[in-house]
């Protein structure tokens, strides 16, 4: 091993982490004062200058007025409410000045930035008399003078003409300058003359005050210059134009320096204007304006200025006591700010440990007394800036309690083992290693013990001692050395089918003092078997961590790693899964070409998923079709290199969709998307109509029908029919053009036309294109007439009360076809809405009427027909239906069962007056047995088999028909020892 046991000690100086979760508590800025501006006389008479800041415990604060220390405690008119001072009944000679808060607790104390309080005010012009006369040429450019009244806080300025509320407008011609409040006139035309009032408003107080009148008069002497006045602001500088004609402007700077791309130029080159003016914008700007009567330059020089502002600041810190401690800070700012350093709020002065150079700050060798708040301070003409921050310096004995040694440590076999001591100490501790008894030594600077290719003898108890001038501590923990772990199964690279499942191994051989775990990733993910749980499952217990798939997918495909974690070390295994699917579906389907009959097509591949592609298949849709169909080609097998294909045997003039779908090994992919609808070209029809046929019709005509073409089958726009007729035996054809494409019908109508003549008849297509093909020629008739006379000897008899039995005698051979007959029938009146019709085909002469009225008197009357319709109608006769039968079954029933022989007695049903007589009675079983009808007599006996049930029932007969029937009798198997009577 690479420990080593020695017979002397060999110590390490440990560096301490001492400030590692040290909490910093002392003041820290929230909101620091601000500079205020009052109005002099203030209508609350009370300003609050605001100062917050957060620390443990809760700072404490201190106020001071230029440099003294504020004394709250007799100052009635100032009090603080928190960290904030409220000063009440201002006053201008005791409150004005520059003010700073001091924030301290036990840690130490900061000083805010420095504000100051002034109070605004405007006094009156001092000459209220009326100015002297400005007097100035005709197209000559003047300067009116304001001359501000003494004031404090921030003014604005405008000029009145002549009088209230006639105000001087700024334009081309005239400008107010708000620096100056001088009114600048370019061009002097004779509606300037007049009286100009100059109007200053300090924008705190609100108050305004207004100057003499300046009178301007025109004088005409002299000649005209060219002056230009040249006015700097804090963001532009502008030159105006005192001069006629206007001339034209231009600007440049004097070191040639072209202009940056904020630079802005407005009023039409009057003004340029420098947003956010920097240092490099410092210069010597010159402005060249020249027209006809001359020209001239102004230049201006503008320096840069800007108070400090921070770039390096400093930042709490926590060191060991006898540390070094170096803090620099530094600002930015024109002119270059100087540095000065506050500990505590009081300024820190250079001495012995303590060093000050610009903004650096080194103590050396700390003590417990260099602990507080530092402030470093940069500041200029244009202000001061601070950044504070703690220094904590720390002194403690040793102590392990955030870092001991692991209890119980495991190591594999042959590893190295590093235990570290690190002890929380100020100054740092020194240190050493023992196991057991023994010292060991370290060559690690910062006490780290290190064991490379670690053995079983290495394993025993091992103790890290730290040791300062403020005491002692130590930290021990046990090494135990594990056996190397082995996997004894691994997954290999696989291929399979998409919906399969397989089981990936991953099996180990371990020591048993270590905890396993097992995890798997695929492509670089973990896998969550809780949220994949549809797919994936670990299986196989705790030396076996197996990964089912179940149901794989094509996105399952990928590289798989079975991770194996121990408390020593961790490995891990892997196997690519390739898994093959159907093709994805092809892309961008699009018709090259199109005919009548025929597409080109032309697609991209989709993906293989792992196996190459076979063939496609082309499928169509159209309006007319159920779904997708597939379609015959060229070649008729499309094999899987190839990317078009002709689609024949289409039909013309029909919008076609085409998609394709490719195949391969595994099978049948996902189609692609259909390509867009096209139309074929249109053609002469090549479908004849089917079902052609008709016949009948009225006198004169001759009806002749068809089966129409499906839209998909006319093959053009303007479709129609052509029907062909003629007379059986004859060789001209008749046509007729029908251009209706829904028709699946024509009359011909003639008066030669005979009835009943046969016809050759043949229906054929056509379109704009041309005509099609005939169907097949078919016979059929003109229509005939209706039977000339009426049938003879017509009788009727009533069978029951619904039912009527009508007879007649056959005609004799006419000249007109008879079909059958027909039966019209009515009840008693002239044929109202309760007419009735029966007819039959043949050569029938009689018929029964069934679903008549009971006791109804009916009138009947009979017809020959044929396909022309009913001949006339035979003389009305009538017949009455017979009365209803009773509407009660027999009662009182009595039966007895003697062998196989059931007797039967019952009361006899007596009629009323508006019911049938009765005839007899039915008595049978139901439903297998056959029934027995009696006649008057209310007796009957029935011979049954004693191996079936019975179901007895008597009904009355009548001549209206069967009546109602009782109630049942229930008849079980009889034994033949048995005889039964019963009576319902």
């Amino acid at each position: 091993t690479a420990v080593m046991i020695v017979c002397f000690v060999f110590v390490s100086f440990i560096k301490c982490s001492c400030t590692e979760d040290v909490i910093f508590q002392g003041p820290r800025w929230r909101t620091q004062p601000s500079d205020l501006i009052l109005p002099i006389n203030s209508p609350d008479h009370q300003a609050t200058i605001t100062c917050e800041a957060e620390g443990i415990p809760s700072p404490q604060y201190r106020w001071s007025l230029n440099g003294t220390a504020i004394d709250l405690g007799s100052d009635y008119r100032r009090h603080m409410s928190g960290g904030s001072l409220i000063i009440r009944n201002l006053d201008k000679d005791q409150d004005t000045g520059i003010y700073q808060c001091m924030a301290f607790n036990t840690w130490g104390s900061i000083l805010s930035r420095r504000a100051s309080i002034q109070f605004a005010y405007l006094e009156n012009f001092k000459t209220q008399s009326v100015r002297s006369a400005v007097n100035v040429r005709e197209g000559q450019g003047v300067v009116l003078l304001c001359g501000a009244p003494p004031h404090s806080g921030e003014l604005t300025f405008a000029w009145i003409f002549n009088e209230y509320p006639y105000s001087v407008q700024q334009d081309s011609r005239r400008f107010v300058s708000q620096e100056t409040g001088s009114l600048y006139i370019a061009k002097v035309e004779p509606s300037d003359v007049g009286n100009y009032t100059c109007v200053v408003n300090n924008t705190v107080t609100k108050e305004k005050v207004l100057s003499s009148p300046t009178p301007l008069v025109l004088r005409s002497d002299g000649k005209k210059k060219l002056l230009l006045a040249f006015l700097f602001s804090f963001f532009e500088i502008r030159l105006f134009l005192l001069c006629s004609p206007v001339p034209e402007i231009s600007w440049r700077r004097t070191s040639g320096v072209p202009f940056p791309s904020k630079v802005k130029m407005k009023n039409s080159n009057a003004v340029l204007e420098v947003p956010n003016f920097q240092q490099e914008d410092a210069g010597t700007y010159e402005c060249i304006a020249e027209n006809r009567r001359g020209k001239n330059v102004a230049r201006g020089r503008i320096s840069f200025h800007a108070k400090p502002q921070w770039f390096q600041t400093v930042a709490d810190t926590a060191k060991s006591i006898e540390e070094n401690l170096f803090w620099e800070c530094k600002a930015s700012g024109k002119p270059k700010p100087s540095y000065s350093w506050l500990k505590n709020g009081e300024q820190l002065m250079v001495e012995g440990r303590v060093q000050i150079e610009n903004g650096a700050l080194s103590i050396t060798a700390l003590n417990l007394s260099d602990s507080g708040m530092y402030q470093c301070v940069a500041e200029n003409k244009h202000g001061s800036i601070y950044s504070s921050a703690q220094l904590m310096v720390l002194a403690s004995a040793p102590s392990f309690s955030r870092s001991p040694l692991k209890a119980l440590l495991k190591a594999r076999s042959g590893s190295e083992v590093t235990l570290e001591c690190k002890p929380q100490a100020s100054p740092p501790a020194i240190s050493l290693w023992k196991k057991g008894n023994e010292i060991l030594i370290t060559l690690s600077p910062n006490g780290t013990l290190k064991i490379a290719n670690v053995t079983k003898r290495d394993a025993g108890g091992y103790m890290c001692i730290a040791k300062n001038q403020f005491g002692t501590a130590s930290t021990t923990g046990t090494l135990l050395v594990t056996e190397p772990t082995r996997i004894t199964m691994r997954p290999t690279n696989m291929e399979i089918i998409v919906g399969e499942s397989i089981v990936l191994p991953c099996q180990i051989a371990y020591d048993p003092a270590l905890d396993v775990s097992f995890s798997w990733a695929f492509n670089g993910q973990l896998i969550d078997f809780q949220r994949d749980s549809d797919h994936f499952e670990r299986v196989g217990g705790t030396i076996s961590g197996d990964l089912m798939i179940r149901n794989i997918q094509l996105n399952h495909g990928g590289k798989y790693v079975c991770v194996i974690d121990t408390d020593v070390e961790s490995l891990s295994t892997s196997a690519i899964l390739v898994v093959k699917g159907p093709p994805g579906p092809p892309d961008k389907v699009a018709v090259e070409e199109i005919t009548d009959s025929t597409a080109q097509l032309s697609w991209t591949p989709g993906s293989d998923n792992g196996s190459p592609i076979t063939s496609y298949i082309i499928q169509a849709r159209t309006p007319f079709t159920v779904g997708w169909q597939a379609v015959d080609t060229v070649p008729e097998v499309i094999s899987g290199n190839m990317l078009t294909a002709t689609v024949v045997s289409l039909n013309a003039w029909v919008e076609y969709e085409f998609r394709v779908v490719a195949r391969n090994a595994v099978g049948l992919g996902e189609p692609s998307p259909a390509s867009a609808k096209t139309r074929t070209e249109d053609a002469v029809p090549d479908t004849a109509p089917t079902d052609v046929g008709g016949g009948g019709g009225a006198k004169s005509e001759l009806v002749i029908t068809w089966e129409p073409l499906p839209e998909e089958l006319q093959n053009g726009e303007d479709f129609g029919y052509i029907v062909a007729l003629r007379p059986v035996g004859t060789v001209t054809w008749t046509r007729a053009i029908i251009s209706t494409p829904g028709a699946s019908r024509y009359v011909f109508r003639n008066d030669t036309i005979q009835p009943f003549s046969p016809f050759d008849i043949k229906v054929g297509a056509y379109n704009k294109r041309g005509e099609g093909p005939f169907s097949s020629i078919a016979t059929v008739f003109s229509a005939e007439e209706v039977p000339s006379v009426a049938p003879k000897r017509v009788g009727a008899r009533s069978l029951s009360a619904s039912q009527i039995e009508v007879i007649w005698e056959a005609l004799p051979g006419l000249p007109e076809r008879v079909l059958g007959y027909e039966v019209v029938y009515w009840e008693d009146g002239t044929k109202p809405d309760t007419i009735g019709k029966v007819r039959i085909t043949g050569n029938y002469t009689q018929v029964n009427i069934t679903g008549l009225k009971a006791d109804t008197a009916y009138y009947l009357s009979v017809a020959a027909f044929n396909t022309a319709g009913p001949g006339p109608q035979s003389a009305p006769i009538n017949s009455t239906t017979k009365k209803p039968p009773p509407d009660r079954g027999p009662l009182n029933i009595q039966w007895s069962m003697i062998g196989s022989t059931l007797t039967l007695h019952w009361d006899p049903v007596v009629t009323m007056e508006t019911e049938s007589k009765v005839t007899g009675y039915l008595v049978g079983p139901s439903p297998t047995q056959s029934s027995d009808s009696s006649s008057d007599l209310t007796t009957a006996e029935l011979s049954l088999s004693a191996s079936d049930n019975y179901l007895i029932q008597i009904k009355v007969l009548s001549e209206g028909g069967e009546g109602m029937a009782s109630e049942p009798i229930h008849i079980h198997k009889l034994s033949d020892a048995a005889a039964y009577k019963a009576v319902c």
